[in-house]
């Protein structure tokens, strides 16, 4: 399980530092490709297995499906961390964040997410109010 936020810095290579707490679990691997509201997400092997076990039961005559599996696993991109801890971002995937040199890394429960950190500073203040002001149950019986 992936939780906090995090604030390293991309260098000059597009290498990001992963957070200390989750090297380990990520040391053989991972896989980064583009997230929604135009953040990355980063999966361990074994998570991006199960997601593709997934989608590849899903019907291929959905319009949504095709789209969305075209655009998720074009971008893929399987990495290793470096013995600093360090992964490279791959030039593309930096454009579609608009990662440049300051950025947040949130857990996200199974994965993490790769943000520019104005725009996760954004995201943020719009949606931790509408999360205070949520009237109905997201997860009915849990919260």
């Amino acid at each position: 399980m992936f939780l906090g936020t995090h604030q390293p810095r991309l260098d000059d290579k597009g290498r990001l530092f992963l957070p200390a707490k989750y090297r380990e679990e990520l040391a053989e691997g991972l896989v980064i490709t583009k997230g929604q509201e135009r953040c990355l997400y980063v999966f361990p092997v074994e998570e991006f297995q199960r997601i593709t076990e997934a989608l590849s039961t899903a019907p291929v005559t959905a319009k949504a499906v095709r789209d969305y599996s075209r655009v998720f696993f074009a971008s893929a991109s399987d990495e290793k961390p470096d013995k600093q801890g360090r992964v490279t971002i791959p030039q593309g995937l930096r454009q579609y964040a608009g990662l440049e040199r300051d950025c947040v890394v949130i857990g996200a429960n199974t994965r993490l997410e790769i943000w520019d950190a104005q725009a996760w500073d954004t995201y943020l203040s719009t949606q931790e109010q509408a999360f205070a002001d949520l009237s109905e149950e997201v997860l009915p019986g849990i919260l």
